[in-house]
């Protein structure tokens, strides 16, 4: 294992981030949402479409979809992720769901209004290909990073990804506004464009990463047990030690609950502003592009401001910021609110991120082998919270009529995560006496 706080490999791991965040910029955030509104929209059928014979609200249809495809890596990380740590192969599924995700953005190129499954399938799947590589670049954190190096590096991370994904933004941008430079005439082509760039994007870049990691450190102890059943005993495992240290088994629920919020605004915020404020594709690219330019100094600010006053009052201060988001949404009528809006969750979107992984990782034992299953913990906690967000917001707004009511719902996980963290830092004031986790 290479020393920690080695400059190249920290840069090599942060090039991930820079890879596979168009896929979160241009798919879940901005060209895809917006692509999507724009042909499943008819008022004769109240906005419904027609999936394998089930009928959905378009936008619900995919809220449900995320969540599908959540769930599944809620099932599915607890088992690789034990793999990947008796067998110290954690870089080979970072591979595998690269090249899956890639793989189903570039098929997203023959999406259209006549194949919809096809879309909401590859929209599914590159979310699959997404989260499943995170789970395993996550668990690099405390192999690349000492204890107080960690935040920094976190917010490095974040800070390329933002970086990387507004500059194939910009690209993507130029196709949809002006396709006349480039001889289309097919209005449906710039997307497709986009999408397929997305793909030879993310897996061209995640060249570098995959090229300069370390494969993993395999666990000592060797697992003679069904791959199955030893991936969820590994998850248990897991629980029970979390179970024995006091912060973490308080901060995880706190964390479950804001990131109910977070993540589900992060997904819908296109689709809302398309749907609810019938904003055009243009004006939606360009409230995306400044959300990750502002993100970018918030994940640094937020970073910086952890070292002073400590990660968990700054996630208490971050949270209270997200329960004025959600209710300034209900009440937004105006393309210039919503800017507004879009620039305060930019200060506040990678910041939260970013402290949220450094935390949970600064919370464990440092040095221990079995990195991927805590953080397949960490992550499956996160999936969870997604598919709980989404299928909320989904349902919400397919019973009232008014996705402005789903983010209500959302303003009410930000309140239990709120109150959670209050208790978190209550407790840590009583162990810090004795703990390494002073700096926190």
């Amino acid at each position: 294992m290479e020393a920690k706080n080695n400059p190249k490999i920290i840069r090599a791991w942060a090039m991930f981030d820079w890879a596979n965040s168009a896929y979160n910029l241009v798919i879940t955030s901005t060209i895809f949402p917006a692509y999507y509104v724009a042909i499943t929209e008819n008022k004769a059928t109240n906005n419904r479409v027609d999936f394998f014979g089930l009928s959905f609200v378009n936008t619900a249809l995919t809220d449900y979809a995320l969540a599908v495809a959540y769930l599944i890596m809620v099932i599915l990380l607890p088992v690789l992720s034990s793999i990947a740590d008796y067998r110290g192969n954690k870089k080979i599924f970072m591979q595998f769901f690269t090249l899956l995700g890639s793989a189903a953005c570039c098929g997203l190129f023959f999406f259209t209004a006549d194949r919809l499954e096809l879309g909401i399938i590859c929209f599914a799947l590159a979310a699959i290909g997404y989260s499943g590589g995170f789970v395993f670049y996550n668990s690099y954190l405390p192999e690349i990073a000492t204890l107080d190096m960690q935040d920094k590096v976190s917010a490095k991370g974040f800070t390329f990804g933002y970086i990387g994904s507004v500059l194939l933004q910009l690209v993507c941008f130029a196709f949809v506004l002006k396709p006349d430079l480039f001889g289309i005439t097919d209005k449906s082509l710039p997307a497709q464009l986009s999408f397929l760039l997305v793909g030879l994007w993310w897996i061209s870049f995640a060249i570098i990463p995959f090229t300069v990691l370390p494969k993993g450190s395999p666990n000592a102890q060797l697992h003679n047990r069904n791959i199955i059943r030893g991936g969820f005993e590994e998850l248990g495992k897991v629980w029970r030690k979390v179970k024995n240290m006091p912060l973490l088994k308080r901060f995880l629920p706190g964390f479950f609950f804001y990131s109910m919020g977070v993540q589900t605004i992060m997904l819908v915020a296109t689709a809302f502003a398309a749907k609810e404020l019938h904003m055009e594709t243009s004006a939606l690219i360009s409230i995306i592009l400044i959300i990750q330019l502002v993100a970018i100094a918030g994940a640094t600010i937020m970073s910086r401001l952890s070292d002073r006053y400590g990660n968990v009052r700054i996630l208490i201060f971050v949270v209270f910021i997200w329960i004025g988001v959600c209710i300034a949404a209900y009440f937004t009528t105006t393309a210039t609110e919503f800017y507004i809006i879009a620039v305060v969750v930019g200060l506040v979107m990678g910041g939260i991120q970013s402290l949220s992984r450094s935390t949970y990782s600064k919370y464990l034992p440092q040095n221990i082998p079995d990195t991927a299953s805590f953080f397949s913990f960490y992550d499956v906690t996160e999936k969870l919270a997604i598919v709980g967000g989404l299928f909320s917001f989904g349902f919400i707004e397919e019973i009232t009529g008014s996705m402005r009511n789903s983010t209500l719902v959302l303003g009410t996980f930000f309140i239990i995560g709120l109150l959670i963290l209050f208790s978190l830092l209550k407790a840590e004031r009583i162990y810090r006496k004795n703990s390494e986790f002073s700096t926190l």
